[in-house]
């Protein structure tokens, strides 16, 4: 009888220790992550498409309320400021990312990804102007100048957000000190900028919204530490189509562009 009480708490304590197993498992592959950090960003060049036809039945208007209008081959740079970052209050003005994922299993991770960059036309530089200007046409080579012709940036984000995908590489496990992983990020998301343009003289820096898509890769160096500590570092490029960016005109004024984006990210995290 001893034997058979024995054999039968053995057998209950198995159960119970599965039982545990299973639910750290579950909770272990159900960790999420949250991190924080800056990103420095490069541009190719673009093609801005401006376009407000809003007047194009009348025969007396405002003249730069009706334009379709083609700039070619555009630069643009980013603007990090990251001397902000000394000032608690204004983390966000920077060109901050942050992460939100979750650990699916030991390869995969899912992720929300947001990166703040900033998108800023370089001035006076010139460039070929071609399209359709209050029914006239025009096609010359002008110098874009911000006060007289066009200035145009993205400077309250250009605004990456991506659904991604994270297949992790085991590169260090089991140490003490923390573990390392090569991650690849891929995914498709939105753009949500603001646009400050100033066009003919007249400027406007619109609201918010959703403006187009994006496609994105992104790979580096995962540290975990700390047991619950993280750090990456990582290279990104991305390419977005904004379709319907918010400018000036007569309620109708939009800006078309699509971007081809490389980015260097550092991020700081926590799982929990």
């Amino acid at each position: 009888m001893r034997l058979t009480a024995w054999l039968v708490l053995l057998l209950l304590c198995s159960n119970e220790l599965q039982a545990l197993h299973t639910t750290d498992s579950v909770k272990k592959h159900s960790t999420w992550f949250f991190s924080w950090g800056y990103t420095r960003a490069w541009y190719a060049k673009s093609t801005l498409h401006l376009t407000d036809l809003s007047s194009r039945y009348h025969t007396v208007s405002n003249t730069n309320h009706y334009y379709d209008l083609y700039f070619e081959k555009v630069t643009a740079t980013d603007r990090p400021d990251f001397d902000k970052i000394r000032d608690v209050v204004n983390l966000t003005i920077p060109q901050f990312v942050f992460r939100l994922g979750c650990r699916l299993n030991a390869k995969w991770d899912f992720e929300f990804n947001y990166d703040h960059t900033k998108y800023i036309v370089n001035d006076y530089q010139s460039v070929r102007m071609h399209g359709q200007w209050f029914h006239k046409s025009i096609d010359t080579l002008i110098v874009l100048d911000p006060k007289k012709l066009l200035h145009f940036e993205h400077s309250d984000g250009a605004n990456f957000a991506l659904f991604n995908a994270v297949r992790k590489i085991p590169i260090l496990k089991n140490i003490k000190t923390g573990t390392a992983e090569w991650v690849i990020k891929t995914g498709v998301g939105f753009v949500y900028p603001r646009t400050d343009i100033t066009l003919f003289g007249e400027r406007l820096n619109n609201k918010w919204h959703v403006a187009g898509v994006i496609a994105g890769l992104e790979s580096g160096l995962r540290y975990d530490f700390f047991k619950r500590w993280r750090m990456e570092c990582c290279a990104k490029t991305s390419y977005a189509n904004y379709s319907s960016c918010l400018v000036v005109g007569a309620g109708s004024g939009t800006a078309r562009h699509k971007l081809l984006s490389a980015q260097v990210i550092a991020t700081l995290g926590y799982c929990f």
